[in-house]
């Protein structure tokens, strides 16, 4: 009887641990997503940016007033509004794409420590019906 809830045990272990790689593979997908979406982001972004210098720095180039005026294109007023503007209008969005990646990052870290457990509790139940399957051989020759 032990042996038979020692192996029930055990393979309702094994269904958890199956259960817990999936989830973990399922996370890793969605944070290989995360990380692409924050890429593509500050692809998009870094691609503003320099669309606004290169506007700038041809407003600078074909004007000699802002020239003596202004050591650069960088310096004429209206360029750092605009370049602050686009850093604006995509803070909260690459916040939440990084807190989304924290918290898959945080999930993936949990289900591998409750992984882990499961594993060291599957040796322990191996090592256990190892041990009762010997006595109940042995008994079986002793009695």
């Amino acid at each position: 009887m032990a042996i038979a809830n020692l192996h029930e045990t055990l393979l309702s272990y094994k269904l958890r641990r199956n259960a817990i790689n999936l989830e973990i593979n399922q996370l890793s997908s969605q944070k290989t997503l995360a990380t692409y979406s924050q890429a593509d982001r500050n692809a998009i972004k870094a691609k503003e940016e320099q669309d606004v210098r290169n506007r700038y720095k041809a407003i600078y180039d074909e004007d000699e007033n802002l020239q003596l005026q202004y050591k650069d294109y960088t310096q004429i007023p209206d360029f750092e509004e605009e370049i602050d503007k686009i850093t604006a209008k995509y803070q909260d969005e690459m916040a939440e794409l990084t807190a989304w990646e924290t918290a898959l990052d945080a999930q993936i870290t949990t289900d591998s420590a409750e992984l882990e457990e499961i594993n060291a509790y599957m040796e322990s139940i191996k090592s256990m019906l190892s041990s009762n399957i010997q006595e109940d051989f042995n008994y079986g020759l002793n009695g």
